[in-house]
């Protein structure tokens, strides 16, 4: 592994850590978060890790902080400007696989811990981080190990904070100024394989219909008849109605005004693939098989579709549709995998966990517009539904126009200022959760 020292303001030294695979920094990079009293940490599944911050007030209720120690594959010769394990410095920027998926929270919860323990700070309110080390491939060991663990404690969170979305800086057009969306849901997930089976021939003599012709023909009617319009009808219908005011005429008005424009405002969104995916549910064909040699006539055809679910719709709901948009009973479809949209999260003025967030956000980034969000994109946080109501999904990582295609792309990087900032952010977090509950809606006097 590589460890890289960055200076704070404060003249401490900041850590940049960038490592293959699930590697956890060693435990030397923080010796008093694995030293403190105040901190029980165990391995989970091998290779994940859960730690228990214990805090002063037992009676109120702990949350979670969720990051993940694994990456997606990376490789140089796809023209990478640094070896994307090297963290090379370019320009005040970190290059590296996961220097925004997911390695700054990681590093960023821990760094932040241990700066507070290092100041003698003892929780109020205990808290739990979990770092688990398959998200990329659903998190089926981590973190559904790691709830399995909370859950035999009987443990209720508060609220749980994962990666998602982001602070959009020039991302939105029409948007005036940066700003930070909180996803308080994500939509559903399915994978669908269509098969078509006949009997193999000769190039020389094919039949009318081959099965390649006929799943190419259903693959197509998927293509040109998307699933329906649903704009308004789920959470997103909260992120531009909190939006509206920092747009100019008309779009404030349209915004400000979804009752009435909400069909008009999804049909200038679905121009986009970008903004399509919040207008409904997506259907992306990403794998067709067929074939063996050029003069045989293949016996079988796969297709497999992947769909995101609108939070207006059921996995249920969006089989169906297939079905019957395929339309053609010699098409066979197996559901590989899926799931729900995920429940709605609170993020009203007594939603705790969002109005914490929000206010950690606003002390550090004033002109920033806060509004909840919707993650077109899964995390795992999803597998901890059961153990509380609310699932925020946020990390003050800043992205200006082109940096969505480093995410899982080449050059992905971090500036330096951003991962102090990251840092910073969990700092304040944890002591701003220290608070026995939120004030009043519109009280002047309050614990924050």
């Amino acid at each position: 592994s590589l460890v890289l020292f960055s200076y704070n303001n404060l003249g401490s030294p900041i850590r940049f850590f960038f490592l293959n695979a699930f590697t956890l920094p060693p435990v030397s990079a923080f010796p008093t978060v694995f030293s403190s009293s105040l901190v029980d940490h165990e391995v989970v599944a091998n290779y994940s890790h859960l730690f228990w911050v214990k805090g002063s007030q037992p009676d109120l209720e702990p949350y979670l902080l969720l990051a993940h120690i694994d990456v997606v594959p990376a490789s140089e010769s796809d023209g990478w400007e640094a070896p994307p394990f090297s963290a090379k410095e370019i320009d005040g920027f970190i290059y590296g696989r996961g220097t925004i998926d997911d390695k700054s929270q990681v590093m960023g919860i821990l760094q932040a811990l241990e700066y507070l323990l290092i100041k003698g700070y003892a929780p109020r309110r205990g808290f739990y981080i979990g770092l688990g080390h398959d998200e990329e491939v659903s998190g089926y060991q981590g973190a559904m190990n790691i709830m399995h663990i909370l859950k035999q404690r009987d443990a209720q969170l508060s609220f749980v904070l994962d990666e998602g979305l982001a602070v959009l800086d020039g991302v939105i057009s029409g948007l005036e100024g940066p700003a930070a969306l909180i996803g308080i849901s994500e939509k559903g997930s399915a994978t669908v394989k269509l098969s078509v089976s006949m009997a193999p021939g000769h190039s020389s003599m094919p039949p009318r219909e081959t099965s390649i012709g006929i799943l190419a023909a259903a693959v197509k009617r998927l293509e040109e008849n998307p699933m329906p319009r649903l704009f308004g009808h789920g959470p997103e219908r909260g992120t531009f109605e909190h939006l509206a005011h920092k747009f100019g005429l008309p779009m404030k008005f349209i915004m400000s005004n979804l009752w009435l424009f909400s069909s008009l405002l999804g049909r200038v969104l679905e121009r986009k693939p970008d903004t399509n995916a919040f207008v409904r549910t997506t259907t992306a064909v990403t794998m067709f098989n067929a074939g063996v040699k050029v003069n045989v006539i293949p016996a079988l055809a796969e297709a497999y579709v992947n769909l995101r679910i609108h939070s207006a719709q059921s996995l249920q709901e969006v089989l169906d549709l297939i079905q019957s948009t395929v339309g053609d009973q010699r098409v066979k479809m197996e559901l590989v995998n899926g799931f729900d949209p995920l429940p709605v999260s609170s993020s009203d003025e007594r939603a705790f966990g969002f109005q914490i967030i929000k206010k950690t956000v606003l002390d550090m980034f004033p002109t920033v517009t806060v509004a909840p969000g919707i993650c077109i994109g899964n995390t795992d946080s999803r597998h901890f539904k059961d153990l509380t109501n609310d699932i925020y999904r946020f990390a003050p990582a800043w992205f200006k126009p082109g940096d969505a295609q480093r995410f899982h792309g080449i050059n992905e990087r971090i500036s330096k200022k951003n991962y102090e900032e990251l840092i910073t952010f969990y700092f304040s977090l944890i002591q701003n959760c220290d608070i026995q509950k939120l004030p009043d809606p519109h009280s002047s006097v309050h614990e924050l």
